[in-house]
C-alpha cells in the first residue's frame, strides 16, 4: 500500500507543485512612507518564479503606468504576470523583478514640479529605488537595471534615463509623451496640468529638462550612447511624431537604437504585445554573453 501512497503523490501532488513552481507572484498594494511627498506611497512588485526558493539576487526593471492608471495599471490590463512568467519559461528573458510605482496619486506625473513643491522624481531615484533595493534581492548597479514605460510612463522613461544615463543600461519608451518640442508648448503644458501660473524662468526650466528632444540635442552624446534604447509607437498613435522627431534626433547624433512603428494605435492591445519585447531587450543586457 505504501508504494501506491507515493505514486498517488507523483501522480497528482508533484505536477501541482511543479506548476506552481513556474508561476511567478504579483504584490500590488505594497507601500512606503516617502518623506519628499509626505505621504505614503504605493507600488506594484513581480517577483519571477524561482525567487522563494533561491537565494541570489535579480535585475530589476521598473515598469511606469500612463496617465490615468496607477500602480495596478500594468498588473491588471497590462497582464504582466503571465507575459513574464511566460518569457521567462520560454527562455526569452532573464529572471528578474519588475518594479511598478504609483505616479497618480496626488499629483499626476513623474517629473518635479517647477515650483519645487511636489517633486515625484526626486522621490522615485532618492527614496523608491534604495527602498526596493533594500527590500527585495535586487542587483543594485547600472547593468542590472532598466526602466519602462507606456504614454506618461514612457515620457517618465525617456527623462529617467536621460537625467541618469549612470543608472540604467536600458530604456523601453512606449507610445511615449517625449515632452514639449518649444518654450510656448511647455507652458501650454504646465498650465494646462495643473492651472497654476509660471514665470519664464521655471517655464525654461521645465523645457529645458523635461523635452526629450532638447536633451538629446544639447547632453553630451555620450551619456546618450551609454544606454541602450529601444522606442516603440504605433502607426495609428497620436503621440507618433514626437517619437519619430526623437527618432531622428538620435539617428543625427549617432546614437544607436532599435526603433519599431508597428500597426496599432495608443491602447492596452499594443502595449500587450510591446512587453515581450521589451523584457527580450533588457533581457540582452541583464546577460552574460
Amino acid at each position: 500500500m505504501r508504494i501506491f501512497h507515493y505514486l498517488f503523490l507523483l501522480a497528482f501532488i508533484l505536477p501541482s507543485l511543479l506548476a506552481s513552481a513556474q508561476h511567478g507572484k504579483v504584490y500590488d498594494n505594497l507601500s512606503l512612507k516617502s518623506e519628499i511627498l509626505k505621504s505614503d506611497r504605493k507600488f506594484a512588485v513581480y517577483l519571477p518564479p524561482d525567487y522563494e526558493t533561491s537565494e541570489r539576487s535579480y535585475p530589476v526593471l521598473y515598469l511606469l503606468h500612463g496617465s490615468g492608471d496607477d500602480q495596478t495599471g500594468w498588473v491588471q490590463f497590462g497582464e504582466v504576470l503571465h507575459i513574464a512568467d511566460k518569457a521567462i519559461l520560454e527562455g526569452n528573458a532573464t529572471p528578474m523583478v519588475i518594479v511598478m510605482p504609483d505616479a497618480n496619486t496626488g499629483r499626476r506625473g513623474y517629473f518635479n514640479d517647477p515650483k519645487g513643491d511636489w517633486n515625484y522624481e526626486d522621490f522615485f531615484f532618492q527614496e523608491l529605488i534604495p527602498y526596493v533595493e533594500k527590500e527585495f534581492r535586487i542587483k543594485n548597479d547600472k547593468r542590472y537595471r532598466a526602466v519602462s514605460g507606456l504614454s506618461m510612463g514612457g515620457g517618465g522613461t525617456f527623462m529617467y534615463a536621460l537625467h541618469h544615463p549612470e543608472l540604467f543600461s536600458s530604456a523601453c519608451p512606449l507610445s511615449a509623451s517625449t515632452g514639449p518640442l518649444n518654450l510656448e508648448e511647455a507652458e501650454s503644458w504646465l498650465t494646462r496640468r495643473s492651472e497654476r501660473s509660471y514665470t519664464k524662468e521655471q517655464v525654461n526650466d521645465y523645457f529645458q529638462k523635461y523635452s526629450a528632444i532638447q536633451l538629446i540635442n544639447t547632453m553630451p552624446v555620450d551619456q546618450v550612447k551609454s544606454v541602450r534604447w529601444y522606442i516603440d509607437c504605433g502607426d495609428d498613435d497620436f503621440l507618433y511624431e514626437g517619437n519619430a522627431l526623437v527618432h531622428i534626433a538620435m539617428r543625427q547624433k549617432e546614437v544607436a537604437h532599435e526603433y519599431r512603428v508597428r500597426d496599432g494605435a495608443h491602447n492596452w492591445t499594443y502595449w500587450r504585445d510591446s512587453l515581450p519585447e521589451v523584457l527580450k531587450f533588457v533581457s540582452m543586457a541583464f546577460h552574460q554573453f
